[in-house]
């Protein structure tokens, strides 16, 4: 079974920096497209950023800029370094894993359970 962790969120001051984490279960996350969504209170999840099997990325114009998705070398985990940080951007991020290709694990989309990201001063 396949399971997505993140880790990472917490409360920053605007104009501030956090970095979240995300991991997928027994997997190198290079094998998916990996992305970040945010639901704010009130509000549908959006798509912030994603970073493709073969490392192109792609962000929102809402976070084009401040935000950078990102793997390490060892193709283990996701990030999502978060600058310039607005109370805009307060909502509950997800990491997502979508696997398009592989047959090692079901295709589909996998979610994690979501890290809390305050912006307030």
């Amino acid at each position: 079974q396949v399971q997505v962790v993140e880790s990472g969120g917490g409360l920053v001051q605007p104009g501030g920096s956090l970095r979240l984490s995300c991991a997928v279960s027994g997997s190198i996350v290079s094998m998916y497209v990996m992305g970040w969504y945010r639901q704010a209170p009130g509000k549908q999840r959006e798509w912030a950023a994603t970073i493709s099997e073969s490392g192109y990325t792609n962000y929102a114009d809402s976070v084009k800029g401040r935000f950078t998705i990102s793997r390490d070398n060892a193709k283990t985990t996701v990030y999502l370094q978060m600058n310039s940080l607005k109370p805009e951007d307060t909502a509950v991020y997800y990491c997502n894993a979508r696997n398009r290709y592989s047959v090692v694990v079901p295709k589909g989309d996998y979610w994690g359970q979501g890290t809390q990201v305050t912006v307030s001063s």
